[in-house]
């Protein structure tokens, strides 16, 4: 993961009430990934939970784009200063894929395609407020946003959406990620302006 997108540089900042403190707002959907776009195959693609004592859930993709899927409309935040509004999104609740699974722990490690991590209280992922993503736009998710499928919690950074998820593990403790390692915040909320430690 040495390769670093371009876009990691911030712009002037906006004066809006609509948007969360020191972004700026933009209509396109900028690229910013660490490490090079990995080529996913549907035909191979799981979506695992693992849970408290090591017991897995598992989708494939068939069995994914089987289960109930819902239309998400809302705006999504990126630790270098941009946001768009409006944006459409098609996938599932985890709280549906959580509705199976047995755990006493309160924290997540999501595991993407290319070794990338993020860490999420469990909290932040039920309720309503976490998708794994598969349409954006009306339109398969193109593998350079993390398609076919990426995690989306559109009220912390977008960092913590990640792209071309694999699966989640629960931890008791909230262990940091990739980029809560090398210098992000552990919880990464827009409103606060959460960006680093």
């Amino acid at each position: 993961m040495a390769v670093v997108s371009r876009g990691f540089f911030g712009r002037k900042r906006e004066e809006n009430p609509d948007l969360p403190p020191g972004q700026y707002l933009t209509v396109d959907f900028p690229v910013l990934s660490a490490g090079p776009t990995p080529v996913i195959d549907t035909a191979e693609w799981v979506f695992s939970i693992q849970s408290d004592g090591g017991e897995v859930a598992a989708w494939n993709w068939e069995q994914m784009k089987a289960l109930p899927h819902e239309d998400i409309h809302t705006d999504i935040h990126c630790v270098t200063r941009w946001s768009k509004f409006g944006t459409t999104w098609r996938g599932v609740s985890l709280d549906t894929l959580f509705a199976g699974v047995d755990t006493k722990m309160a924290y997540v490690m999501a595991h993407s395609h290319g070794g990338y991590t993020t860490n999420v209280p469990l909290a932040d992922l039920l309720g309503g407020k976490a998708w794994i993503a598969t349409e954006f736009d009306g339109e398969d998710l193109d593998p350079e946003h993390g398609g076919p499928a990426r995690l989306l919690i559109p009220h912390l950074y977008f960092w913590k959406s990640a792209k071309w998820i694999k699966g989640l593990r629960m931890m008791p403790r909230d262990d940091p990620g990739f980029w809560e390692q090398n210098g992000y915040h552990i919880y990464g909320d827009p409103w606060l302006e959460q960006r680093y430690w």
